[in-house]
């Protein structure tokens, strides 16, 4: 096969669509890339970066019309431009019925409960007031969690509510409530499969949570779970990627409870921040699998060859301005610390700017210099 033929359209120009660039560049393959500045990430390094607006139905279709393949960075896209793409004999990974379903939190949920995947409680309600008339009526019990059904990320779109005290943190909008679960530990899996069927997981890795900003924190690989529950997770996983029949990439967040049940928080089907590690601790990283995944090429190994800490770099609380790095020198000075920097212009508090991943033989030794990382390397102006 002479992938080379084939033209790529990658809708996105973000952090993961550079990192996407950068996994594949060796392999000269015609891939693509549209956003709205060429200010963005993919826009510095990406000679074929075309200026649109992914939410956009006419700058979707017309990017798309010269396309033999459409793929994500960012699931926030026009469905019904890549509907009609489709239509025309375009290859969209993922498709536009899994896009439908994952960008809906409720879709998402009623999706589990069709296909028996194990997920908390929920309910769905269209607005604020239909929750507070649910808690008045004995309906709906504190403690939960509020999820808007769509346009939430990172962290934003998701309110806890522990008692009546934090009613006024309610989001006005269409939303779940589920039951605040007791969590042990948050869990990931990228799981990948290419139009052929073949499907490959990479081992589960267990995320930390910066609480102000919900965002990932650390992430250690591999996961510090039994070999059991590490099987169900990839079962699960599996599961997933073949009942959504996406090709390319599909991350899955799972929750394992205080009583050791396993739960599927949420999924993204692309690229995806609890996989980062694998550029360097992989055999194959999730950039290079996504592409692997998409075009039909066999599947890399996924072996996890070093243990591994990814840190997230965020902007500092209450800075916003010109980036800059402070301490990137003395975090060099240690082995074996990889820092990515994302080429964002601007910082603002809890912007994602960049990551650092730690791999050594000893997960302790790199949690260490992972945290060395996170006390002297600041994103400030």
């Amino acid at each position: 096969m002479n992938y080379r033929q084939l033209k790529v359209g990658v809708l996105g120009g973000g952090q993961l669509g550079r990192m996407m660039y950068e996994a594949i560049i060796k392999w000269d393959l015609d891939i693509h890339f549209m956003d709205q500045s060429k200010d963005f990430p993919v826009g510095k390094i990406c000679p074929n970066f075309q200026i649109g607006d992914f939410s956009n139905y006419d700058d979707v279709y017309n990017f798309g019309l010269d396309k033999d393949i459409i793929t994500i960075e960012i699931e926030a896209v026009n469905i019904e431009a890549l509907k009609q793409l489709e239509k025309l004999g375009k290859k969209v990974h993922p498709s536009p019925d899994a896009l439908k379903i994952i960008n809906d939190k409720g879709l998402q949920k009623m999706f589990y409960e069709s296909n028996q995947i194990p997920t908390s409680n929920f309910q769905i309600f269209k607005n604020e007031s239909e929750i507070l008339h649910a808690i008045e009526e004995g309906e709906l019990k504190f403690p939960f969690v509020q999820k808007s059904r769509t346009g939430g990320y990172d962290g934003k779109g998701v309110a806890v509510i522990k008692n009546q005290n934090d009613l006024s943190k309610l989001l006005p909008t269409a939303s779940i409530v589920e039951d605040l679960v007791p969590i042990k530990k948050e869990i990931g899996i990228i799981v990948a499969q290419n139009e052929a069927g073949q499907i490959a997981t990479f081992d589960p890795v267990e995320m930390v949570f910066e609480q102000e900003a919900n965002l990932v924190d650390f992430l250690f690989a591999p996961a510090a779970i039994s070999k059991e529950m590490a099987a169900e997770a990839e079962l699960i996983s599996k599961l997933l990627i073949s009942k959504l029949a996406i090709c390319g990439l599909l991350a899955v967040e799972l929750f394992i409870t205080e009583d050791d049940k396993i739960l599927v928080n949420e999924i993204a089907p692309r690229t995806h921040n609890s996989g980062h590690h694998t550029i360097e601790a992989c055999v194959t990283s999730q950039f290079e699998q996504h592409i692997r995944g998409i075009m039909n090429m066999p599947l890399g190994e996924t072996t996890l060859l070093h243990p591994a800490v990814m840190v997230n770099l965020l902007g500092s609380a209450n800075v916003s301005g010109s980036v800059n790095y402070d301490g990137m020198d003395t975090c060099l000075e240690k082995n074996n610390v990889h820092l990515h920097f994302y080429g964002k212009s601007e910082t603002k508090p809890f912007r994602k700017m960049g990551h650092a991943t730690i791999i050594d033989d000893s997960l302790d030794r790199a949690k260490e210099k992972a945290k060395f990382v996170k006390e002297n390397l600041k994103v400030t102006i």
